[in-house]
């Protein structure tokens, strides 16, 4: 089954942001090993990072008006940073991974199955 496992975190709290050099190597080098054991798994599908909310564009369409606007949809404290796409026998196995996400440390992780359409 797969399973999108999101990433949410304060953008003003992001790693690049951290004066402590040393920490944001070992936070950097954490998810590099994340991401070689999902490959060597063979469970990651896809993985990729987000810009901050601030280059983000929103788009409503109600009955036949489009409105679009710039930022992000809702103002929030912790915004979607980035996501993973796993293959995992069973949700456990997906939360195994989710937990090992360096971004739960300083945000949340939350973990979705993937809904198919037609089957």
């Amino acid at each position: 089954m797969e399973y999108a496992i999101l990433i949410y975190c304060e953008e003003e709290g992001l790693p690049e942001r951290w004066a402590d050099d040393d920490r944001r190597k070992a936070f950097y080098e954490d998810y590099g090993a994340v991401n070689r054991d999902l490959e060597a798994s063979s469970a990651l599908l896809t993985a990729r990072r987000l810009a901050t909310t601030e280059t983000a564009t929103t788009i409503r369409v109600r009955e036949d008006e489009v409105t679009v606007t710039d930022g992000p949809f809702a103002e929030t404290k912790e915004a979607l940073g980035g996501f993973y796409l796993i293959e995992a026998p069973d949700l456990d196995a997906a939360l195994a991974w989710a937990r090992r996400i360096p971004g739960a440390r300083i945000g949340s992780v939350e973990v979705r199955p993937i809904h198919r359409y037609g089957g």
